[in-house]
């Protein structure tokens, strides 16, 4: 069975950069009838908390991106303990005692030297009272996994046949002077235990996947297939990173993007097919293929959303919109025409509040200079609401016959007197709805 993972660590909200990764795997595991695993990545005590976890799950089901199951590494401690002492007795787990500040001037020197900054591996030299003088001290000692000094290589999903030599890679430290312990080990231990058949992941993670692939050997397991996506960018290219922030899931559903909108802008971008609204998963699964999928910089414009956003709520049925308008107090009897009347007309749901304000309120009258005399005539001959499906027909007509103005010289300066708005929806299903007119009253 094919068995995916969306692992986050709950340390922030969820941005789009972390929606790529999860749909990626969601729709891998759902294309093929398998699972999809939520693995919360929260071994970081001090940053991991409660509020992110809850969002993070509030995300995923908005999205409909619904986990088999919830995994949490902070209650596997025990199991990284007894995988650490296994690789540990296997002579692939080492101590090191080296400080920050030592480990940079080491970095230094080897720049300087024109040598890749590598780890020495000075640590292994090492023997046990040298260890003891370094802890009384007061050093702490911290863990890594020794790397064999061999070429590290698989079959990417995306990137193709990939060969990393590990001699270029420093022996990853996976286990903190504080026993805490860390992404490269931790999910080694749980993509093994778990059984997870394919991860697919930023392209940032290659390194990772080259000595995770080591580890899961090492402790007796097989990796999964792995695939790096390529890194979202800014609309201009600018990296992404500072402003992810900005780009939260729960920020931009506040703002009103569709959930719909986001899916099917992150299942294709990036890809050799084009980015079209698709309205449920299993539509936006069937087309969904990594290899189709390139490896250079895919920039992202949240602009984009909005097109997609508009599309999907101009094509919802009255239904999908009936408890939206209740809550903003349209009567039930008004509600469909006020529906079918400015859907076209709104780019989010929450435009619905400013078209039912004007229809319930009125609307200061936008009136030209040039069209004072006009209007002020035309509404001579308008009288006050309630208004059917005849009265912009009939009044418009009436107008055209006692000033002679026709086509848009005659509809523009009565919309804008009536809606104070150039643009709009048509005005023959608008002005029925319209319970006051604000350039009908003394002024």
């Amino acid at each position: 069975m094919t068995v995916t993972r969306f692992a986050p660590s709950p340390t922030g909200w969820l941005h789009i950069g972390n929606l790529r990764t999860a749909l990626f795997n969601y729709l891998i595991a759902r294309k093929s009838g398998g699972q999809f695993i939520l693995r919360l990545d929260d071994t970081d005590r001090e940053r991991s908390k409660e509020e992110f976890i809850d969002g993070i799950k509030a995300d995923l089901e908005w999205l409909g991106l619904h986990w088999d199951r919830v995994e949490r590494q902070s209650e596997r401690l025990e199991r990284y303990a007894e995988m650490a002492a296994k690789l540990r007795a296997a002579g692939r787990f080492y101590e090191c005692f080296e400080t920050p500040a030592e480990l940079e001037l080491k970095r230094k020197k080897q720049l300087n030297m024109g040598r890749p900054p590598v780890y020495d591996r000075a640590a292994l030299k090492l023997d046990e009272a040298a260890r003891e003088r370094l802890r009384a001290e007061g050093r702490q000692g911290y863990w890594r996994f020794q790397l064999e000094h061999e070429r590290i290589e698989w079959t990417d999903g995306i990137l193709g046949e990939l060969s990393i030599d590990a001699a270029s890679v420093s022996d990853p430290v996976l286990i903190r002077a504080d026993g805490q312990v860390l992404y490269t080990f931790a999910s080694s231990v749980d993509d093994m235990d778990m059984g997870i058949t394919d991860v697919v992941r930023g392209n940032d993670h290659v390194t990772n996947t080259a000595t995770q692939i080591q580890i899961i050997r090492a402790m007796g397991g097989e990796p999964p297939a792995f695939a790096h996506h390529s890194l979202l960018t800014g609309a201009q290219g600018e990296a992404l990173s500072k402003r992810l922030g900005t780009l939260s899931l729960r920020d931009l559903r506040a703002q009103g993007v569709a959930r719909e909108a986001l899916l099917s802008l992150l299942a294709r971008l990036g890809s050799s097919q084009p980015v079209a609204l698709r309205v449920s998963l299993d539509e936006i699964a069937e087309g969904f293929d990594l290899a189709q999928f390139g490896s250079a910089p895919t920039k992202f414009d949240a602009a984009d959303l909005w097109p997609l956003t508009r599309a999907h709520i101009q094509s919802l049925p009255y239904q999908a919109a009936a408890e939206r308008l209740a809550g903003l107090g349209v009567p039930a009897d008004t509600a469909p025409a006020f529906w079918e009347a400015v859907r076209e007309n709104i780019d989010r749901l929450d435009d619905l509040a400013g078209w039912w304000a004007l229809c319930r309120d009125g609307a200061e009258p936008l009136i030209a200079p040039e069209d004072e005399g006009f209007v002020a005539e035309a509404l001579l001959l308008l009288p006050p609401p309630p208004y059917g499906p005849q009265s912009w027909a009939e009044w418009t007509a009436a107008v055209k016959a006692a000033t002679g103005r026709k086509g848009k010289a005659l509809f523009m300066p009565l919309r804008k007197a009536l809606t104070g708005r150039e643009n709009g929806p048509d005005m023959a299903a608008l002005m029925p709805l319209m319970q006051r007119i604000r350039a009908l009253e003394p002024r």
